[in-house]
């Protein structure tokens, strides 16, 4: 695993859009189908807007109807942590962190397809499409 990222919230700030500063570092929400990524079709590696860790393959992105981009699995289960999230008292969710900067991605729900039965739901503000190599292409390069 990369060693961890820590910055200052001055620093973050200056770094990210607000929208991407509320999501990541605020664990906030971005509305449903306003992402730039929710019907987004390219191919590529989707990585950590805040740090640049590759977190999902778009291979692995499908439409779950929420508004949200969802995939089904991580590049690696090392790429993201889980937290239980109590911000709804009636509803616990599993929280998703990047495992490299703790920025909150979205939330992961036991309702998606097969092979995992996962849906990671996330907001477009925390993540880059990187359209250059996915992680599929980089492990056959070597």
């Amino acid at each position: 695993m990369t060693d961890k990222v820590v910055k200052t919230e001055a620093e973050w700030r200056r770094q990210l859009s607000p929208e991407s500063y509320d999501v990541t570092r605020r664990k906030g929400t971005e509305r449903a189908f306003t992402g730039k990524y929710h019907d987004c079709k390219k191919p590529g590696t989707y990585r950590c807007i805040c740090c640049g860790q590759a977190l999902f393959e778009a291979a692995t992105k499908y439409d779950s109807g929420t508004g949200w981009p969802s995939f089904y699995a991580p590049v690696s289960e090392e790429a993201v942590a889980t937290e239980t999230d109590r911000s709804l008292f009636f509803m616990p969710r599993t929280e998703v962190l990047c495992s490299r900067c703790d920025a909150h991605l979205g939330h992961v729900f036991p309702d998606g397809p097969q092979p995992t039965g996962q849906r990671y739901c996330m907001n477009s503000a925390a993540l880059v499409l990187d359209e250059s190599r996915s992680e599929e292409d980089s492990d056959a390069a070597e």
